[in-house]
């Protein structure tokens, strides 16, 4: 009866482990694109980016968004590991352009100088 009992439990938290991590991985999927939106809007407000630069960042956003749509419509709404390791490893790539294009020595118009 112990031994049953202990792998019921055992069965429980494992099951109760899985779902956390597949809650957080998720968010952080979330996070990551709202950290991500900041961090452009910060460069548009600042003048780190220009018009173009801020144009092509929000289309590969929207990309990896839309690509995300199409994997959790495959999967009945979830992200399969693969899924999850693709958009993390999209994300990265997101987050080192957003960092080089805010660092660039593009010519930029202040917003003080704007009309």
């Amino acid at each position: 009866m112990k031994t049953t009992l202990k792998s019921i439990l055992l069965c429980a938290t494992t099951v109760a482990l899985m779902l956390s991590a597949m809650a957080q991985t998720s968010q952080s999927i979330n996070q990551r694109k709202e950290n991500q939106q900041d961090r452009i809007g910060q460069g548009v407000k600042s003048g780190q980016l220009t018009a173009g630069e801020t144009s092509h960042l929000e289309k590969q956003e929207s990309a990896i968004n839309k690509e995300e749509h199409a994997m959790r419509t495959q999967d009945n709404g979830h992200l399969t590991k693969q899924d999850r390791k693709t958009l993390h490893r999209q994300q990265n790539q997101e987050s080192r352009r957003i960092y080089r294009d805010k660092h660039n020595p593009q010519a930029r118009v202040s917003s003080s100088a704007k009309g």
